[in-house]
C-alpha cells in the first residue's frame, strides 16, 4: 500500500531496483540529489506497473545513456516528470508525446541531442517545459503553439537553428527563454502580444536580426527583456517605454544607433540597463538621473557625446560603465574624464523686461500648481490604508501567503534550513517549480524571542528603499498567522548559492574545506565597500547596518558579495555633520560581540562611523582567519590589538595560512 516514497538528498548508489514497479499503490518517487546509476533502465520499465503514478522525480543523479521509449508505457496520470542534471544521451523518444497528463516535464543539463520531437505538442496539459543545456539541434516545432496551458518554456543552451515560430504567440507564457542557440532572422510579432509575458523574455547569444517590433510595447506586465549579443538594428523602439514594470533591460551587443529615446523615461523602475556595444548617439538623457531603483547602468563603446550627468547612479562610479565613448565629459571625478568646455552664447540676450513678462505669469502658475499637488498627496496619504496581511511593500513585489512558505520550504523541513540567526532562522525554498527562477531564501522571524517583531519591521523599511548590486535583495513580506492562528512574520530574498563569508572562513567540523584566494578576498572586500558607501552617501537616506560581520555577508554564483540582514538597522537624520547624526530611533542598541564599536557601549547614538569599525574587524578577520572572539584572545587581547602588535615585518605570522598556501599553490603552478 506505500504511495510516497521520498529519498532525496541521501547520497544513496548504485542501480533503482526494478522490484519497485510491484508498488501498486506508488503515486510519488521522489530520489533526487543521490548518486543513483542505471544500466538496462529495468526499473524505468517496471514503473509502467504504477498505474497510479503521478510525480517522478529523479534529478541530479548519475543516470546514463539513451532513455528507452518504454517510457511511453508509464502511467497516463504522471503529472511531474524531472531527470535534470544527469547524463542522458541521444534523442528524446518520441514516446514521450503519449503521457498526454503530464503537466511539468524537466530534462534540464544533459547531454540530449537531435531534434526536438513534434509529437512534444501533444501533451495539452503541459505548463512547464524545461530542454536547457543540452545539445539539441534543427529548429524548434512549429506545432508548439498547441500549448495552450503552457507558461514556462526553457530551451536555452543548445544549439537550436532556424526562425523562432510565430506559433509560440498562442501560449500562455510566463517565462520564455530561448538564448544562448543559433536561431536567426526577425522575431515575430505574435512574440510580443503575449498577454502573459511577466517574469522573463530573452534570446540572448543568437544570430537574430532586423529592427525590434513596435508591439514591444504590449509587454506591460514584463519584469525583465533581455536580446543581448545579436544583430538586431535600427534604433531603440519608443514603445519599450509603456513596459513600465520592467526592473531588468538588457540590449547589448547589437546594432542600434541614434539616441536614447526619452520614452524610456517612463521605466522608472529599472534596476539594471544595459546598452553597451552598440552605435547610439547624442547625450546622456538628463531623465536617467531620477531612477532611483537603478543600481547598474552600462554605456560602454557606443557614440554618446556631451556631459555625463552628476546625479542619481552616475554618483557611483562601480554602478556605471560609460568606457569607449570618446566624446563624453564632465561627471564625478572617479570616471577621470575631460572637463567640458564652456560655451558663451552668441546670441542676443532678451530684455530683462521681456524676461519678467515670460517669467512672472510662469513662476505664479507654478507655485499654484505645486501647491495644488502638495494638498492632494497630503490627503491622499492621510487617507491610505495599508493592507492587512502585507508590510507596505512597492506592488510590484509578489504576494505571498504562510501556505505558499509552508509548501516552499517543504514545512519548513529541516533539510532545507540554511542558517539561523538570534532573530529567526532562514530556509532554502522554491516558490514555483522552475529552480533556475524561484529558489528564494526565507527568514522566519521567531516571534517568541524579544524583539523580533521590531527586527521585522526595521528591515522592511530599510529594504523596501534601498536597491544595490551589493546588497542582498527583497523579493517580498508576509506578516499573517499560521495555521494555528499565531502570529506568522517572513522576509523573502534572492537566494545566494555559495552561502556566507563566515562559512567560508570558518568551515564547521566535517564541511568540506574551501579556501578564498587574496584576490577573493579583495574583492569581497571592495565589494561590501561598495554596500556601505551606498548605504551611507548614496541611498535615499542615509543607513546604519549595526550588525556588519561575515555571517551577514553572503555570496552569489560569482562570488560577488551581498551584505544582508537589516534587522537592527537604523535610519539617520539628513545632516552634513556626520559626528552629529542621530538614530531615529531610541531603542536600546544591539550588535554582535567584537564587531560593535566600543563608542556604542557609552551611548545609544548611532553613526556611520560604527559601521566603518566594524567593516575595519571584518578585513582583519578575512585576512588573518580569526575571529573577534578567538579562543586564543586572553587577558584583554583583541584581533586589533593581536594584528597591531605585528611588527613591519611580521605581518606575514598573522596573515591566514590557508590563503598563503593557496597563493603559494598557485604561483607554483604558473
Amino acid at each position: 500500500m506505500l504511495q510516497v516514497i521520498q529519498l532525496n538528498d541521501k547520497a544513496f548508489t548504485g542501480a533503482i531496483p526494478p522490484n519497485i514497479g510491484n508498488l501498486k499503490s506508488l503515486y510519488s518517487l521522489v530520489l533526487n540529489n543521490n548518486q543513483l546509476e542505471t544500466n538496462d533502465w529495468s526499473f524505468l520499465t517496471a514503473l509502467s506497473n504504477c498505474t497510479y503514478l503521478q510525480d517522478l522525480q529523479l534529478s541530479a543523479n548519475k543516470l546514463y545513456g539513451v532513455l528507452p521509449n518504454a517510457i511511453a508505457n508509464l502511467s497516463t496520470s504522471l503529472e511531474h516528470l524531472d531527470m535534470s542534471f544527469n547524463q542522458l544521451e541521444g534523442s528524446l523518444p518520441v514516446g514521450f508525446g503519449d503521457l498526454i497528463n503530464i503537466s511539468m516535464l524537466t530534462l534540464s543539463r544533459n547531454f540530449l541531442t537531435g531534434a526536438i520531437p513534434a509529437t512534444l505538442a501533444r501533451l495539452e496539459m503541459l505548463q512547464g517545459l524545461f530542454l536547457d543545456h543540452n545539445n539539441f539541434s534543427r529548429e524548434i516545432p512549429s506545432n508548439f503553439g498547441n500549448f495552450t496551458r503552457l507558461s514556462m518554456l526553457d530551451l536555452s543552451f543548445n544549439g537550436l537553428s532556424g526562425n523562432i515560430p510565430s506559433s509560440l504567440g498562442k501560449c500562455s507564457l510566463e517565462v520564455l527563454s530561448l538564448g544562448n542557440n543559433k536561431l536567426t532572422g526577425a522575431l515575430p510579432k505574435d512574440i510580443f502580444l503575449i498577454s502573459t509575458l511577466s517574469i522573463y523574455l530573452g534570446f540572448p547569444h543568437n544570430l537574430l536580426s532586423g529592427p525590434i517590433p513596435s508591439e514591444v510595447g504590449s509587454l506591460k506586465n514584463l519584469i525583465q527583456l533581455d536580446i543581448r549579443e545579436n544583430n538586431f538594428s535600427g534604433q531603440i523602439p519608443t514603445p519599450l517605454g509603456e513596459c513600465q514594470i520592467m526592473e531588468y533591460l538588457y540590449l547589448d551587443g547589437n546594432l542600434f544607433q541614434g539616441p536614447i529615446p526619452s520614452a524610456l523615461s517612463q521605466l522608472r523602475g529599472l534596476q539594471e540597463l544595459d546598452l553597451s556595444q552598440n552605435n547610439l548617439s547624442g547625450p546622456i538623457p538628463e531623465f536617467l538621473e531620477t531612477f532611483s531603483q537603478l543600481s547598474y547602468f552600462n554605456l560602454s563603446f557606443n557614440n554618446l557625446e556631451g556631459e555625463v550627468p552628476l546625479k542619481g547612479v552616475f554618483l557611483n562610479a562601480s554602478a556605471i560603465s560609460i568606457v569607449g565613448n570618446r566624446r563624453l565629459c564632465g561627471g564625478i571625478s572617479e570616471l577621470k574624464l575631460p572637463p567640458c568646455p564652456i560655451e558663451t552664447s552668441k546670441k542676443k540676450h532678451p530684455s530683462l523686461k521681456l524676461k519678467l513678462v515670460i517669467l512672472v505669469p510662469i513662476a505664479i502658475l507654478a507655485c499654484i500648481l505645486l501647491l495644488s499637488f502638495a494638498i492632494a498627496q497630503y490627503w491622499r496619504h492621510k487617507s491610505r490604508k495599508e493592507p492587512a496581511n502585507m508590510t507596505n511593500f512597492n506592488d510590484t513585489y509578489i504576494w505571498v501567503s504562510y501556505a505558499d512558505l509552508v509548501r516552499a520550504t517543504e514545512g519548513f523541513s529541516p533539510a532545507n534550513l540554511i542558517g539561523a540567526g538570534s532573530f529567526g532562522s532562514v530556509y532554502k525554498g522554491n516558490i514555483g517549480g522552475a529552480e533556475d527562477i524561484n529558489v528564494v531564501a526565507v527568514k522566519v522571524l521567531n516571534l517568541q524571542q524579544r524583539g523580533a517583531s521590531r527586527s521585522f519591521t526595521a528591515e522592511c523599511e530599510a529594504l523596501r528603499c534601498i536597491r544595490h548590486r551589493n546588497l542582498v535583495k527583497i523579493l517580498t513580506a508576509c506578516s499573517s498567522v499560521d495555521f494555528k492562528g499565531d502570529d506568522f512574520k517572513a522576509l523573502v530574498f534572492e537566494y545566494l548559492p555559495n552561502g556566507s563569508l563566515d562559512s567560508w572562513l570558518h568551515p564547521k567540523v566535517g564541511e568540506q574545506s574551501r579556501v578564498l584566494t587574496l584576490i577573493q578576498r579583495l574583492d569581497i572586500a571592495i565589494d561590501v565597500a561598495s554596500a556601505l558607501d551606498y548605504l551611507h552617501h548614496h541611498g535615499p537616506v542615509p543607513i546604519v547596518h549595526c550588525d556588519l560581520k561575515p555571517s551577514n555577508v553572503l555570496l552569489d554564483d560569482d562570488m560577488v558579495a551581498h551584505v544582508g540582514d537589516f534587522g537592527l538597522a537604523r535610519f539617520l537624520k539628513a545632516s552634513f555633520n556626520l559626528s552629529s547624526q542621530k538614530s531615529t530611533s531610541s531603542a536600546a542598541l544591539k550588535g554582535s560581540i567584537g564587531y560593535v564599536a566600543p563608542e556604542y557601549g557609552m551611548a545609544n547614538k548611532v553613526s556611520t562611523s560604527g559601521d566603518i569599525y566594524s567593516y575595519g574587524i571584518l578585513l582583519l578577520e578575512m585576512f588573518t582567519g580569526k575571529r573577534p572572539i578567538d579562543e586564543s584572545f586572553k587577558d584583554g587581547l583583541s584581533l586589533r590589538m593581536y594584528v597591531e602588535m605585528a611588527q613591519a615585518n611580521q605581518v606575514i605570522d598573522i596573515v591566514d595560512r590557508d590563503m598563503l598556501e593557496e597563493q603559494n599553490g598557485n604561483v607554483r603552478s604558473t
